[in-house]
């Protein structure tokens, strides 16, 4: 992608390996409407995990396949700073509000790939806040100016029918995307995705686009083939 001109960041959550270390220190993950209540102790594995050991792990990754990447949170140098949602309803879990992407494109520039773990500064206290990643990776996505967003996941794109594998929507335009929300087609996990997609395109972003992050070489596919894969999103 880098040869052909392609400026790549890599923003990442870290969900199961929140969880495994919450389960390791004697806690236990509570949910409210699909976000994670996050306490002042879940707080501080959130940040340990996502910004510590999985951000360092992609960065390692990436460069032992031979590219270069520096490891990245959203408070590094204040990059994503946000409020607490729903007046602490969800505890430390935060909305961004200002995305400064200057550290991004100095890392861009220097032939980097900044890879963001989904952690911000909180803009009153700074304290540290839980964000979303497909949220953080949209509202990045849309301060840079990008011309994709890609989310990748564990699932085909969206369907026509969540029982038919065969059923897959190639492609959505933004109207046509608060059709299939009202209308049921597009339902549970893939409202938050789909919401993030919409985001990203109100924000700028050209296209956005839903593949299966399991199949091999899944975003070379989706970028440079006629017939891509997964759910590509435009205006």
């Amino acid at each position: 992608m880098a040869c052909v001109g392609i400026r790549t960041v890599l923003v990442h959550g870290g969900g199961p390996e929140i969880d495994a270390m919450i389960e390791k220190t004697g806690g236990k993950s509570h949910f409210i409407d699909g976000l994670r209540y996050t306490d002042a102790q879940t707080m501080e594995i959130v940040q340990m995990v996502l910004c510590g050991k999985v951000n360092k792990d992609i960065t390692g990754l990436i460069q032992q396949a031979g590219g270069k990447a520096i490891g990245l949170c959203g408070i590094d140098g204040a990059m994503l700073k946000a409020r607490r949602v729903a007046d602490g309803k969800f505890g430390l879990v935060g909305e961004i509000t200002t995305v400064d992407d200057s550290i991004l494109n100095t890392t861009l520039d220097s032939g980097c790939i900044p890879v963001v773990s989904s952690v911000a500064l909180g803009e009153k206290d700074s304290q540290s806040l839980n964000i979303n990643a497909d949220t953080a990776a949209a509202k990045i996505a849309a301060a840079l100016g990008a011309e994709k967003l890609v989310l990748m996941t564990d699932v085909q794109g969206i369907l026509g029918d969540i029982n038919d594998p065969h059923s897959l929507i190639p492609l959505i335009t933004r109207v046509e995307l608060d059709r299939l929300t009202q209308s049921g087609i597009i339902s549970k996990g893939m409202i938050p995705k789909v919401d993030c997609c919409a985001l990203a395109l109100d924000g700028g972003v050209h296209q956005a686009h839903i593949i299966d992050g399991r199949l091999p070489h899944a975003l070379l596919v989706e970028l440079f083939t006629d017939e891509g894969i997964g759910t590509m999103l435009t205006v």
